[in-house]
């Protein structure tokens, strides 16, 4: 039985899609703040929202457990989609399954809150710090992937 690094070496080697003009760029430290901070803004908020919510206990239970799931969601399609441009395997169920759980962290988050008895500017408040917060998730994810590239490849 081989070792895994050999083989995972061997698979990114020879499959590599990704030529050595189109090699990421490492994240610089003002994107990477900035993306950190898009994302406690975005969560942060969103849980305070939800804190301060006049809405039952399940109803807040609903929007925390619909946030945390899209957050898991958009994290599991960047890494599919980065290890597919990689040449790293994945599987078409995975990455079907990552896209599917995005769409539908969106949607049901779409449909509490066209339900919910909610101010208007509340409903936006929601939406608006759910797309923050998913879209800062994938942003920090890149850039944990980015600087782990260049950590390893010590440049």
């Amino acid at each position: 039985m081989e070792p895994l690094n050999k083989k995972i070496e061997e698979l990114t080697t020879h499959n590599n899609p990704v030529d050595d003009n189109k090699k990421p760029f490492k994240p610089t430290s003002a994107f990477v703040g900035a993306s950190w901070i898009a994302l406690l803004v975005g969560v942060v908020g969103y849980c305070i929202g939800l804190w301060n919510a006049t809405m039952e206990l399940n109803e807040k239970g609903y929007y925390f457990v619909i946030l945390l799931f899209g957050l898991f969601s958009v994290i599991s399609v960047q890494k599919s989609v980065r290890d597919k441009v990689e040449g790293l395997p994945v599987t078409e169920l995975y990455y079907g399954l990552s896209w599917f759980a995005t769409l539908a962290a969106i949607i049901l988050l779409i449909i509490g809150l066209w339900n919910a008895d909610l101010l208007l500017s509340e409903k936006g408040f929601y939406g608006i710090s759910f797309i923050l917060s998913v879209f800062a998730a994938i942003a920090v994810q890149k850039n944990t992937r980015d600087a782990k590239l260049f950590k390893d490849e010590n440049l």
